[in-house]
């Protein structure tokens, strides 16, 4: 029997990532996109999952948080 995995499980880091962008088909599919794919070609439009280590990824927690 296969364990079940939550969405931040399946998903990896873009799960949380501010530049993660969610798109659903009109068929009901889901797929992550990755909004920096549009601007730096290092980046795959649409990530192979789970991802569990990225070079530019940013926690969407951290949006307005002063940096030092």
């Amino acid at each position: 029997m296969c364990p079940v995995l939550s969405d931040s499980e399946r998903v990896g880091l873009c799960f949380s990532c501010q530049y993660m962008r969610l798109v659903r088909t009109d068929r009901g599919s889901v797929f992550y996109q990755c909004h920096r794919s549009t601007t730096d070609t290092r980046y795959p439009k649409y990530p192979r999952l789970p991802v569990l280590c990225c070079p530019g990824y940013e926690s969407k927690e951290e949006i307005g948080v002063k940096r030092e």
